[in-house]
């Protein structure tokens, strides 16, 4: 049997699939282990379960996209939209909150959806599942041809 790393597709080893999902609970190949764990030291655990429970929803998301004026947490280009995973303070700490407001509304300007995921929906597995779900559906939506025409117009 073959294994396929789930960011790039590149074929593994046993060896290596089976280090990678005792790990990080997914087939990486080892650059890509790599990669996470660089990425892991500039985001929070919470993204990068949210990031790889859609990537195993075969959606063609990218983690920690700069877009010229912050950093966003997944990014699904194909269908404009931003997924920011918050956590408390983004609530509770009314600049941040404000700030957040701010960043939804220029991405907007770019014709991106912003959706904001709190920690708590990520956290728990079952939860993640449900969650990673919804979005597959929001993604879906976004794709068809009544929501692009509305949505992307110009």
């Amino acid at each position: 049997m073959r294994y396929y790393c789930i960011e790039c597709g590149k074929s593994i080893s046993q060896g290596v699939l089976t280090f990678s999902i005792d790990k990080y609970n997914i087939p990486l190949c080892i650059e890509h282990q790599k990669w996470i764990n660089k990425k892991a030291n500039r985001t929070t655990s919470e993204v990068i379960k949210l990031y790889f429970a859609l990537k195993a929803k075969n959606i063609p998301a990218e983690l920690e996209k700069y877009d010229g004026f912050k950093h966003i947490d997944i990014v699904i280009p194909k269908a404009k939209i931003n997924i920011e995973v918050d956590g408390l303070h983004h609530n509770y700490n009314d600049k941040q909150a404000f700030s957040d407001l701010k960043r939804t509304f220029y991405s907007f300007l770019k014709g991106y959806y912003t959706l904001r995921i709190p920690n708590c929906l990520v956290k728990d597995d079952k939860l993640l599942k449900e969650t990673a779900e919804v979005i597959q559906q929001i993604f879906n939506d976004c794709l068809s041809k009544t929501w692009n025409s509305f949505y992307h117009k110009k």
